[in-house]
């Protein structure tokens, strides 16, 4: 790689970059030949400004500047790190707005977590991951699992983006099992539909809201959106007939009393978990709950695969929203 990329590469890591992120962003159409034209090299600059969400001038100068700097909602943030602040808000706004341009305009009702959940339980018999997920595309917000993260170190839990009354939601800490997700994408859709972001290009939950140990009025509104949404009360009374249980017996519990609640099972033994401070047999009997671990953001990614309009994306939109979903193919 010629010495003016490597600088570039530099400049891009100083301010806070990964390199997984900057390899995603960096165009396929790069050769040594475009290195040694300065309108190739121009023209690298601006593709990286609009993947990353830069100012594209002053990357002319190897200097790198955001364009929502500092602008978004951040919860659990325990760094008040304005560089990584920045860079968290840039990646996560520059593919939401992406993401948007190859979604129909939908425009959102007004909604609250009791009708949708007595929406989706008119064809299920409980709300899982999978119809959350197609409520949300039904709702107008697309939903992905980024597989790039845009910084090295300090990472984050989910991302709402807003972009003109329309919103998208990035997802981004790993799972195996569907029901962890499940609450965090319902509590995502809280922020959305309780008008969090009140303006905001985005707000971040840096930590998992299920774990966070401090909460604002806005993250209580949006757990209680979650839960009700889930279980059908914010404040779900899920009792048990014994006082020590280990995972086998905890899941072959839910999984009887699925039906009676109306909850997901996985979902159940969280609530459970909740209630009874005891999250390591709860985590450990998802184990039993469910036939075996499998990666979530793929199932994720693959229906937004299938609802994407693709042709709405430029080439290099396209190539760069395949690279941060993990090479899902159009």
């Amino acid at each position: 790689m010629a010495n003016d990329s490597k600088q570039l590469i530099a400049e891009l890591r100083r301010a806070g970059f990964s390199t997984a992120a900057i390899q995603a962003a960096w165009p396929s159409w790069w050769t040594e030949e475009a290195d040694a034209s300065p309108s190739g090299r121009a023209e690298l600059r601006f593709a990286l400004a609009r993947r990353l969400g830069l100012e594209p001038k002053p990357l002319l100068g190897e200097r790198v500047e955001f364009v929502w700097n500092d602008e978004a909602r951040f919860k659990h943030l325990s760094v008040e790190d304005g560089t990584t602040r920045a860079a968290l808000t840039s990646f996560g706004v520059s593919v939401g707005r992406l993401l948007l341009q190859a979604v129909p305009r939908v425009s959102l009702a007004s909604a609250s977590a009791e009708q949708l959940r007595n929406a989706i339980l008119t064809n299920q018999p409980f709300v899982d991951l999978t119809s959350l997920v197609a409520t949300c595309w039904g709702l107008g917000v697309p939903v992905i699992h980024l597989r790039v993260l845009p910084l090295e170190a300090k990472s984050m839990h989910a991302m709402v983006v807003g972009v003109d009354g329309r919103f998208a939601v990035l997802l981004a800490r790993d799972a195996s099992y569907p029901a962890p997700v499940a609450f965090t994408l319902a509590h995502e859709l809280g922020h959305v539909l309780c008008g969090h972001l009140a303006g905001a290009p985005a707000l971040v939950d840096v930590e998992d809201p299920a774990f966070a140990l401090e909460r604002d009025e806005q993250e209580m509104e949006a757990d209680c959106f979650a839960l009700t949404l889930l279980t059908g009360s914010s404040n779900p009374d899920i009792q048990t007939n014994v006082e020590e249980f280990n995972a086998p017996t905890l899941a072959g519990a839910v999984l009887k009393a699925s039906a009676e609640y109306g909850v997901e099972p996985g979902t159940l033994a969280l609530c459970l978990a909740y209630r009874r401070k005891n999250w390591p047999v709860a985590m450990s009997a998802l184990r039993f709950i469910y036939s075996q671990p499998r990666p979530i953001w793929q199932h994720i990614n693959g229906i937004a695969n299938s609802q994407l309009d693709w042709s709405a994306l430029s080439e290099e939109g396209a190539d760069y929203l395949q690279n941060v979903m993990g090479g899902t193919s159009i």
